[in-house]
């Protein structure tokens, strides 16, 4: 069934939830020493870059004088910043490898076991009796050597040797080291799809999968427990999502688009017990609030 056609919401009903949303960024720019001024002129050109290329009108030329007008920026400040282009969080090299090879290590029948898990694997190839690292670094890319990219995983705790001499994937692969360039990558690809996933739902309709299940009211063991728990199932879901991806990845001709499935666990103390701000406790500490709500 279509969605009906509504207008979007207006602008005193998106301060609340866009104040709840900036408020972790916020912390973010006050602890990494970003200030207003700063985040203001990178809003300001993204008001601008986003007017232009994605509010142009069929067939005519997108003026100064109707950006301004969708902005409320003057016009000899959209004059300036038109054509700079906004700026972009492009691929680090090492993520994109990086991220490859790990998904093939966890995909790949020949690099895995009976229930999915990663193979230890030998460093060097053996005729190709045996799984190693060397050949698993070949088939996702011949532009580095494996032995350089074992000696940075090693040196960046992703892989180990255990007591056999093999190399073994570690619990926190995917997890990059604070405040690395990798981390800061993925901070704003994985925070945007998530964010256009729940955008799109609210202009568009309920076009993307974005759920939660959520509880307040509970003790800090609890909740404790339960972030252990998810983080298991979420595990398991990614992995299976990958391996599934990876192998219709096998047989499709390639295109254009692109694909993410991400999942988020998180816990904190109450707000309301935190000393927060009248408005922006929260609204409710019942248990009983039902899973699986999407946003509206």
């Amino acid at each position: 069934m279509d969605a009906p056609n509504l207008p979007p919401p207006s602008p005193d009903r998106l301060q609340s939830p866009i104040a709840r949303l900036l408020r972790p960024l916020v912390r973010l720019f006050i602890r990494s020493g970003m200030t207003f001024p700063g985040v203001a002129d990178l809003l300001r050109e993204l008001y601008v870059n986003v007017a232009e290329h994605d509010f142009a009108l069929p067939d005519k030329e997108q003026t100064d004088s109707r950006v301004s007008l969708l902005t409320g920026i003057h016009r000899k400040e959209v004059r300036r910043l038109r054509g700079a282009g906004a700026p972009i969080s492009t691929t680090p090299a090492s993520v994109s490898r990086t991220s490859a090879i790990i998904a093939r290590w966890l995909a790949a029948p020949e690099f895995t076991d009976v229930e999915g898990r990663p193979l230890p694997l030998a460093r060097l190839s053996d005729q190709g009796a045996t799984p190693s690292f060397e050949t698993l670094v070949a088939s996702v890319t011949r532009d580095v050597r494996p032995r350089a990219v074992l000696d940075e995983w090693l040196d960046r705790k992703i892989v180990a040797i255990d007591a056999d001499g093999c190399v073994v994937l570690a619990e926190g692969a995917f997890v990059p080291q604070r405040g690395a360039d990798e981390q800061l990558y993925y901070l704003g690809r994985n925070l945007h799809d998530h964010v256009a996933a729940a955008v799109a739902n609210v202009l568009e309709g309920p076009r993307f999968f974005e759920r939660a299940v959520h509880y307040d009211g509970l003790s800090e063991s609890l909740a404790e427990t339960l972030e252990k728990s998810s983080r298991d199932i979420a595990t398991g879901a990614l992995q299976e999502a990958n391996r599934q991806a990876h192998k219709a990845c096998e047989s499709d001709p390639g295109g254009d688009h692109r694909w993410i499935m991400g999942i988020y666990v998180y816990r904190e103390e109450n707000p309301a017990a935190a000393g927060q701000p009248e408005s922006m406790k929260a609204t409710t500490t019942s248990k009983s609030k039902p899973p699986g709500k999407t946003p509206s």
